[in-house]
């Protein structure tokens, strides 16, 4: 008996397997959506913006210098035979630093010596010649001319006199040169000039600097100038510290630390620097027990102005993006505004805020880089809140 084939049931089994197919797609679907309905919106940290009266802070970068700087030098030639200080110590007005060989020098004032004595006694001689022939002249025993000689041999004596005993100061001089000493009270540095050198005159030796006050010079620019020129004119000439000024310039050392004493601008140079387009300004800070030294480099730090309600946001708080700065606003229903705004110098850990906030609103400061603008995202507020410090930069693009 011969079978027939049946379509009709396996276009039932296609059917059926189709539907099945269709249902657990279906089924998928519903799941997918039902999971993204129900997903918790991403966690992120927020914080209030500050509002505060911000102190703006300028800062320059300075050296220090001595209140005097003394270089020791010689006058005269000689070979060296000692050093009379401790290089580094301490040396007072007047204190013997170095020993020039005296003895050529010795000899120069002995001959010098001898010189006026000869001189004088010329002179001495020719005085006598005119006392005892001014009255033979008038007797007729000698010529007015014998007379008029005496006269004439006198004042050349004399003059001969006085420059033998000005040549007798220059070798005393000379001789006195032979010991060099300090000029002021200060801290002596490494001699430059050893032991048996052939010094000549105007060799540098060594240097002596007076330490307290110190100087710090900075540079100022144009622009800082002519914001500051009324301030600076105030105090501008004054060549002393005066305890009865308010001393505002803070420095700060290169290992970050603050020193404990503060200073005072006290002139400004004449003239703008053409090259750099700065003019250096001239501050004193005192310096008790010698603690700075000339050649450091420091930075001068002072309040320049006060913002007053100015809004802070911690620095992480901030995304630059192509030279646009953003921060990331938590609005109604916790949704995500991302704002751009226009930053004020850095005050510590903080941007001052010039344009795009409002006091009162949370921004994000974690999770900044997972969040799009509309997003809802589920906001918890840091602990962590810095307040702002004294340290501030006056361009944004500087401190990233």
């Amino acid at each position: 008996m011969r079978t027939r084939p049946q379509p009709a049931r396996r276009d039932f089994r296609g059917v059926a397997s189709l539907m099945v197919c269709l249902l657990l797609g279906i089924t998928m679907g519903c799941d997918r959506k039902e999971a993204e309905s129900t997903a918790t919106p991403p966690e992120v940290l927020v914080a209030e913006v500050i509002q505060k009266d911000v102190p703006i802070y300028g800062e320059w970068v300075g050296t220090t210098v001595g209140y005097v700087d003394a270089q020791i030098r010689a006058r005269i030639q000689g070979y060296l035979l000692s050093r009379q200080y401790t290089e580094g110590s301490v040396v007072k007005a007047k204190d013997l630093m170095f020993k020039i060989d005296p003895r050529p020098y010795q000899a120069s004032l002995d001959q010098a010596k001898a010189e006026l004595a000869r001189a004088g006694a010329a002179y001495k001689k020719s005085l006598l010649d005119v006392k005892r022939n001014t009255p033979l002249a008038a007797e007729g025993a000698i010529s007015q001319k014998e007379l008029d000689d005496a006269t004439q041999a006198s004042a050349a004596n004399r003059a001969s006199v006085a420059s033998a005993r000005a040549k007798l100061e220059q070798a005393q001089l000379d001789l006195d040169w032979t010991s060099v000493t300090s000029p002021i009270n200060g801290i002596a540095g490494i001699a430059t000039a050893q032991i048996g050198d052939l010094i000549v005159e105007n060799t540098l030796m060594t240097t002596v600097s007076q330490l307290d006050p110190i100087k710090v010079n900075f540079p100022l620019s144009e622009r800082e100038y002519l914001k500051l020129a009324e301030r600076i004119e105030k105090v501008g000439g004054q060549e002393k510290l005066n305890p009865a000024k308010e001393n505002r310039l803070e420095l700060i050392l290169a290992d970050g630390s603050v020193y404990p004493h503060k200073g005072r601008a006290v002139l400004a140079d004449r003239q703008v620097d053409v090259k750099t387009g700065t003019i250096t300004i001239v501050s004193y800070f005192p310096n008790p027990g010698n603690f700075l030294r000339p050649g450091l480099f420091a930075k001068v730090r002072t309040p320049i102005e006060t913002r007053t309600g100015g809004l802070l946001v911690q620095q992480r708080a901030v995304k630059e993006l192509q030279g646009t700065y953003e921060v990331a606003v938590i609005g109604e229903e916790n949704k995500v505004a991302i704002r751009k705004v226009t930053l004020g110098p850095r005050i510590g850990s903080l941007w001052l805020i010039d344009e795009g906030l409002h006091p009162g609103e949370m921004v994000i400061v974690e999770g900044l880089l997972k969040v799009q603008d509309g997003m809802v995202v589920t906001p918890k507020v840091t602990s962590d809140e810095p307040q702002p410090g004294s340290e501030s930069s006056p361009d944004p693009a500087s401190a990233t």
